[in-house]
């Protein structure tokens, strides 16, 4: 039993340590649905209707 209780504060103490060691900046809040989690999303549907749209004309030259 006593192993038990040594290896779980091994543990702990390791994993204290590799956390401590990336500079703290780690965000345990799980997942986001707020506005800022979309924010860089929201530029990529404009990028992406961009080509859509040169390709109606090339779509409708074909078709012809």
């Amino acid at each position: 039993m006593w192993k038990l209780i040594l290896g779980f504060i091994a543990f702990a103490a390791l994993a204290l340590f590799i956390l401590s060691k990336s500079g703290g900046d780690i965000d345990m809040s799980g997942e986001k649905h707020g506005i800022d989690s979309h924010a860089p999303a929201a530029s990529a549907p404009a990028a992406a209707s961009a080509p859509a749209s040169a390709a109606a004309p090339a779509a409708s030259a074909a078709s012809n």
